[in-house]
């Protein structure tokens, strides 16, 4: 779908490359710019003692199918080849803190100033304006902590958990893409790029956006509550006989209660007062998670599947990566493809792009880039000559 749209990306760690890595599989040319010591996502496993493990799945996610190039821009000479890069490029995608990019003229400003139809994406931890727009963000703190998010996820009385890797970076990341994809379609009428801000911190706001809506206009919120003391108890997860948890989500109202006592085999609960309507099964929550519990707990999970496949319930089981890998129904959806090994000894399983496109070819385009891959082979396309490559070799601007 993005054939002919160039990409450069100047960016580390996953919320900026996974946006420049989704438009990549969606067939955009994407050149992916590294320091000359390369991503640190690049080193993930040894960084967490799983270095005899062959090579960084994490890295490789957000990076399949560029082209990857390593310069120096803390030199003048790698700042002029970024912009010999951007002057003919359609996106321009960087996590640079704005500082950085401003004092080495590589902000929005000077770019437009080099290509006035860039479509320059920035992604930073907490916006471009502010005092804090400087402040590092990785998902964890500025998606997570800093939104509400985290907060919201926590079971009032008990202690915060953290966030998974990569899950406020990848939301972001999708974000990035629409915004970008916006922006060109802007293009299309006014013939100029424009400035697309992306932040960590909006991105988490709005991803927790349903309660705290809630709480901007009424001023309040509940809190997280347990299993047991929760607002709408039959909202909830259950176990099944096995230790095979699944949640249940009945829809508002009292639409569902009937459906649930039919399951569980107790219809004589529709009479009893403790359950009466929702405010009375909210006043009497522990109990009725009890009787649940008790009841779920008699039998297996496929039991259950089929009982409450049979009331129409919305429904699913709690699954591990590693059996959602062979889930069925997530094949059939898309949700996994085949990556070309780096070396072309095989392919290997990993994540689709958020988006399926029926009848395109919307999947990986080659492996990620090793560091510096194409740095050559780049700059000579862009119309370097070998004298101006040694020159940028002198000036420690390549490798």
């Amino acid at each position: 779908m993005l054939e002919g749209i160039k990409v450069i990306e100047m960016a580390t760690y996953i919320a900026a490359p996974g946006a420049a890595g989704i438009l990549a599989d969606w067939g955009a040319e994407v050149i992916k710019i590294e320091p000359l010591a390369g991503c640190p996502m690049r080193y993930t496993m040894a960084n967490m003692g799983a270095d005899h493990l062959k090579g960084s799945p994490i890295f490789d996610l957000d990076n399949r199918g560029k082209k990857g190039i390593a310069i120096n821009t803390a030199t003048p000479e790698g700042v002029e080849a970024v912009k010999r890069l951007v002057k003919d490029a359609d996106v321009f995608i960087t996590n640079v803190r704005p500082g950085g990019l401003e004092r080495a003229g590589l902000d929005y400003k000077s770019l437009a100033a080099v290509n006035p139809r860039l479509v320059y994406a920035s992604v930073t931890g907490y916006g471009l304006e502010g005092a804090e727009r400087d402040r590092p963000g990785f998902d964890v703190a500025a998606f997570y902590a800093r939104s509400g998010f985290g907060y919201l996820q926590t079971v009032k009385g008990s202690e915060p958990t953290t966030l998974r890797t990569g899950i406020g970076d990848h939301t972001t990341s999708m974000a990035t893409v629409g915004g970008i994809l916006a922006a060109i379609v802007e293009r299309q009428t006014t013939g100029k790029g424009r400035l697309v801000e992306a932040s960590l911190l909006r991105a988490g706001i709005y991803a927790a956006g349903s309660d705290t809506a809630v709480q901007l206009k009424y001023g309040k919120l509940g809190s997280t509550k347990s299993r047991h003391e929760s607002v709408a108890p039959l909202s909830n997860f259950f176990k099944a006989k096995g230790d095979a948890w699944f949640v249940i989500v009945p829809r508002q109202g009292s639409i569902d209660w009937k459906a649930v006592l039919r399951v569980i085999g107790k219809p004589e609960l529709e009479t009893d007062e403790r359950f009466a309507n929702p405010k009375a099964r909210r006043a009497n929550a522990a109990q009725l998670v009890d009787i649940l519990d008790a009841a779920f707990a008699a039998h297996d999970l496929d039991h259950w599947r089929a009982k409450l496949d049979a009331e129409d319930m919305i429904w699913a089981p709690l699954m591990r990566p590693s059996d959602v890998a062979k889930d069925p129904q997530a094949i059939a959806a898309g949700a996994f493809v085949e990556v070309p090994e780096h070396d072309g000894s095989g392919t290997y399983l990993a994540p689709a792009s958020p988006i399926r496109f029926p009848g395109a070819d919307d999947g990986p385009k080659g492996p990620a880039p090793a560091l510096g891959e194409h740095t050559l082979e780049v700059l000579r396309a862009f119309g370097y000559s070998e004298a101006e490559i040694e020159g940028l070799k002198a000036a420690k601007a390549i490798a």
